[in-house]
């Protein structure tokens, strides 16, 4: 049984959902070292921010194929690593945005109204209501460093507090912010407008640092920040400065840069003008359910070999997306395996054409599915959702995708074409009413196979007999027949037979087929993945 090992406890849901089908084990947040020592015996792991999945880790971990944080951030992850490795990343983008959403909000309202200050003037007896004038949100400007989920919903929030909200994201559109009601604007713009700036980006390379002295410099005299994001994307000596001098009026945050954060690296112990809070965005029952239950499904789903929405080193997947594109990932990996079986030489290329309601799409997802049926049954390595282009690439396998309106046979296809230094081979399939996969063209030749298990197809002379002699060639060998169809070709004279086995052919087999007289040649199709 395969197993998991999960860094702290999580909800009772997720924990008992993997138990059904894994071996769990419950510990604790481990350094580098002592994690290394034990990673090497599971299959998967789910952690949350304190634990450093390091590339040590991941080369220590020889049956790791998922690693699960229960969480938006990734960056205590070596995902280069892990992508090399053909290791799934996945993380729980949705599931605490509404807690993070309301919690920077919450932290706005403290440094707007000095509730902390406040609340602690009274709780020390004194009844202080001139120290404590604050100012209202109406009418203000709101800089939304990052409109993505987090981001999106505090803009939705904060303009019913009638404020202006204005955003810096390079990596929406105009169309998309439109319907936010965010005016896009770039970055040096929203720090000298904004009476609020409020960060929601992640950590990565281009963010880590982008608000320091020179920044906060072109901010608006007496401007409020909020971080409710990631610690290192704000310089916090040169924040502590500002707050110091009156420059920001005041600041709410929520991460640090190293946590848990020590006394000796906290700038702003002694200043009145802050609200502080120790990483507690997601910290609410509704948000760590859903975020234990999503990871464990996520999990699940790697270690079942399916395509997973939220794996952050795969084909990016959005759930309207995944409606249109989750029945056809079976079929694509099948069609695969069929054409690597057809190659019969060294693959050059692949070219992929989707019609009807795929070609409205994004299909990357599929291709890849289509490139890990293909290369699973003849490397020894494995294959998945996140290494099968790394693996095409290093093969020098160039991959095409085509879109059009209507296939040839039917409205919704899926056509492979494997190119070989033996020549090229094709294979078209569709689904019946979204559920039923067929394959309907083989080279060409028409079909009506179900693409499971295992056949024979020989193209033959179009003469009486050939059916059966097959038959008793395979009926000697005590291999029975499970179905048996014949599909014409636009060749004259020559159609193809599609024999369907209960168990694979022997290879002993092929010779005694082909030595029948018409037969042209034999190829056996495993469909299975």
């Amino acid at each position: 049984m395969e197993k998991i090992y999960i860094t702290q406890d999580i909800a009772k849901e997720a924990k008992e959902l993997l138990e059904k089908e894994y071996t769990v084990v419950i510990g604790k947040n481990l350094a580098e070292d002592e994690l290394c020592e034990i990673i090497g015996e599971y299959d998967g792991i789910i952690t949350r921010s304190q634990t450093r999945i390091t590339k040590k880790v991941i080369e220590a971990a020889d049956n790791l194929k998922v690693i699960g944080r229960a969480g938006v951030g990734i960056d205590g992850i070596d995902l280069e690593a892990a992508t090399r490795r053909g290791i799934t990343v996945v993380n729980t983008p949705e599931s605490n945005t509404i807690a993070a959403c309301e919690h920077a909000i919450a932290l706005m309202l403290s440094v707007t109204r000095c509730i902390p200050q406040a609340h602690q003037s009274i709780q020390e007896g004194r009844w202080d209501r001139k120290s404590f004038t604050g100012i209202q949100l109406l009418d203000k400007t709101v800089g939304i460093i990052g409109v993505g989920r987090v981001g999106s919903n505090v803009a939705k929030r904060l303009q019913a507090f009638n404020m202006r909200t204005i955003g810096y994201d390079p990596y929406i559109t105009e169309e998309r912010a439109k319907e936010l009601g965010v005016e896009l604007v770039d970055l040096d713009t929203l720090l000298g407008e904004s009476d609020y700036i409020t960060l929601h980006t992640p950590l990565t390379e281009e963010t880590r640092g982008m608000i320091g002295a020179a920044e906060i410099a072109k901010m608006k005299d007496g401007v409020r920040l909020i971080n409710a994001a990631r610690g290192a994307i704000v310089d916090v000596k040169a924040l502590a400065e500002a707050l110091a001098s009156g420059k920001v009026a005041a600041a709410g945050i929520d991460v640090w840069a190293s946590e848990p954060l020590l006394p000796e690296n906290n700038p702003f112990i002694t200043m009145t003008n802050v609200a502080l809070t120790p990483h507690i965005g997601a910290s609410t029952k509704e948000a760590q359910a859903g975020v234990a239950t999503d990871v464990a499904l996520g999990v699940r789903q790697v270690l079942h070999g399916e395509p997973v929405a939220t794996a952050v080193n795969a084909s990016p997947i959005t759930k309207a997306m995944l409606r249109v594109i989750q029945p056809y990932f079976d079929v694509c990996e099948r069609i695969g395996h069929i054409a690597i079986d057809l190659a019969g030489g060294r693959i050059s290329g692949i070219a992929v054409e989707y019609t009807g309601e795929l070609a409205e799409t994004e299909t990357a997802p599929l291709t890849t599915a289509i490139l890990k049926g293909l290369l699973s049954p003849v490397l020894q390595q494995p294959v998945n959702f996140v290494n099968a282009r790394g693996i095409a690439k290093e093969r020098h396998i160039d991959i095409r995708e085509t879109k059009t309106a209507r296939g040839r046979y039917y409205t919704n296809t899926v056509t492979l074409t494997i190119e070989t230094n033996a020549g090229s081979h094709q294979v078209t399939a569709t689904l019946f009413d979204r559920k039923e996969a067929k394959i309907v063209a083989l080279d060409h030749f028409r079909v009506d196979l179900e693409p499971k298990g295992c056949f024979i197809v020989a193209p033959h002379e179009d003469k009486p007999g050939m059916i059966g002699q097959v038959a008793t060639v395979l009926g000697g060998a005590h291999i029975n027949i499970n179905s048996m169809q014949v599909g014409a070709s636009n060749a004259k004279g020559v159609n193809v037979m599609a024999v369907g086995v209960d168990k694979d052919i022997p290879t002993a087999i092929i010779p005694a087929l082909l030595n029948i007289e018409g037969i042209q040649d034999v190829k056996i199709i495993h469909c299975e993945h």
